[in-house]
């Protein structure tokens, strides 16, 4: 009975363990978005995203919530095309839930141009696991200027 109830810790020990490793996958994922746009590195950016992500911003201008959609080659031109500033986006209270080969991130940030903030909002990435690797299959953003989340 006694290795009955210690093999049972140690699968629910390695279950528990698999979840974390999964969650540290899919922020390992999102920092890495981020490192290569900070880098300026457009091949290094799109290879963690599937192919044709979703790419979305809601925005409010003169008073109307607006619907932006882009795509992963225009993000990737921006960020591969020479800029003098660093396009730094920095991340904080990143929430992570994962259901299987799902996982979605709530991902509040603050975007600066070189050292000048620009705006800040809510990332919303989605991600699923396709042969083992996590990669982006959906970002949606919001974009303001004030009431910054952190």
């Amino acid at each position: 009975m006694r290795k009955l109830f210690t093999l049972a810790l140690l699968l629910t020990g390695l279950s528990f363990a698999n979840a974390q490793s999964d969650e540290e996958k899919v922020d390992k994922v999102i920092h890495k978005v981020f490192d290569a746009m900070r880098a300026g590195d457009s091949t290094a950016l799109v290879k963690y995203f599937i192919e044709e992500p979703n790419m979305k911003t809601v925005y409010k201008k003169d008073g109307e919530i607006l619907l932006h959609v882009g795509s992963l080659n225009d993000f990737a031109v921006a960020v591969g095309t020479p800029h003098e500033e660093v396009y730094n986006e920095v991340i904080d209270n990143l929430e992570i839930k994962i259901d299987g080969p799902l996982a979605s991130a709530w991902v509040p940030y603050k975007f600066f141009i070189g050292e000048k903030f620009s705006h800040c909002g809510v990332n919303v990435f989605e991600l699923v696991k396709i042969d083992g690797n996590w990669k982006v299959s959906s970002i949606i953003d919001t974009r303001r200027q004030e009431n910054c989340l952190f």
